[in-house]
């Protein structure tokens, strides 16, 4: 049979929305001193968190080397974890943004089979060597978990898409299209790969990502489906503000779209917390990078109560019967990342 009959797309698979049953999500515990220079001691205490709220739901996963397994335990173990739905896997990574190293899933529409889609990772462009086990992880999952593994051929980091589930795809041209990952494939071929494997029917482009983000402009800190037709997306009130004109931008893109019946997409906007720095440095947070889980969505907080209490209202809002719970990130956002940029989630077999 023709390789390109084996495509994932060709076999029925597409990439779940995030709102679908979930079986599990996967984090890569964190170890790397130099992701949060100076700052590193609270972190995994707040990895600790995110796992505690997510096994009270669903399985949680965990990526790491069996030297962490004691410390990474006790933490979890201290959070109030239903240590039951916590486990822990041998292998070893450079470091803990899961969302990007780890696998992609999709699944079988007729059959229900989950499968692994292992995309090749260069640390956003080569930003951050070694990277040699990051990129392993994948190929890991498939073989602990026995489940079929599709190579996609190009880089591509999990932080940079989002999918409706239906086929719509949303990514920006700041990253997809940038000469450090992919500079032998056009907008046409790389649209091409993600629906042979993610089962993509259709990309919408945005275009820059906000100040700080060394992902060059992943699309988890700017806009997320939140149904099939409905997107949230980041605004910046503050016309003086640098991340003003490249969410304005973005917004009246997103206007212009249409959803594959011809309508127009329903829109809800999400504030920009204020200014986040660290040293004088701008960092990239930003509440759209929230994890939707079965029944919650978890939400980065920055201490800012009256802009944090707005997006979880709007969240709220999109995610009617889900609770938004809200977890303070301002010591993890240092490491340029916060709750989407360090969970992968695994769908059910079944929807």
């Amino acid at each position: 049979m023709p390789a390109a009959t084996q495509t994932p797309a060709r076999l029925g698979f597409r990439m779940p929305a995030e709102w679908e049953p979930q079986e599990a999500v996967w984090l890569s515990w964190p170890h790397r001193l130099a992701t949060w220079p100076g700052s590193f001691r609270p972190i995994p205490g707040v990895f600790a968190q995110i796992a505690a709220h997510i096994s009270r739901r669903e399985k949680v996963r965990i990526n790491l080397a069996p030297r962490l397994l004691p410390r990474a335990r006790s933490l979890i173990a201290r959070a109030g974890a239903d240590l039951a739905n916590v486990e822990f896997y041998n292998h070893p990574t450079n470091d803990a943004w899961c969302r990007d190293h780890g696998p992609i899933f999709v699944r079988g529409a007729r059959t229900g089979e989950v499968a692994v889609t292992d995309w090749e990772y260069n640390a956003w462009g080569g930003k951050y060597p070694p990277f040699d086990r990051d990129n392993r992880i994948p190929r890991l999952t498939a073989r602990a978990l026995g489940l079929r593994r599709f190579e996609g051929g190009m880089v591509l980091e999990g932080g940079s898409i989002d999918v409706n589930g239906s086929g719509l795809l949303l990514t920006t041209e700041a990253c997809l299209l940038n000469k450090n990952r992919n500079p032998g494939l056009s907008r046409g071929q790389i649209e091409e790969r993600l629906g042979q494997f993610l089962g993509v029917k259709k990309v919408l482009w945005l275009g820059d990502g906000i100040a700080g983000d060394d992902t060059d402009g992943h699309v988890d800190d700017l806009a997320r489906f939140f149904s099939e037709d409905g997107i949230v997306t980041a605004v910046e009130r503050n016309r003086r503000d640098v991340n003003h004109r490249a969410l304005a931008e973005n917004l009246e893109r997103l206007r212009s779209m249409r959803t594959p019946s011809g309508g127009r997409f329903r829109i809800a906007t999400l504030p920009m917390p204020a200014p986040v720095l660290h040293e004088a440095e701008r960092l990239p947070a930003s509440y759209a990078n929230f994890l939707v889980i079965n029944g919650a969505v978890l939400m980065p907080a920055f201490r800012q109560p009256r802009r944090d209490r707005e997006a979880a209202q709007v969240l709220g809002s999109c995610f009617p019967g889900r609770e938004v719970i809200a977890i303070d990130c301002l010591e993890l956002v240092r490491g340029l990342g916060t709750l989407h940029c360090v969970t992968q989630q695994q769908p059910a077999c079944r929807p």
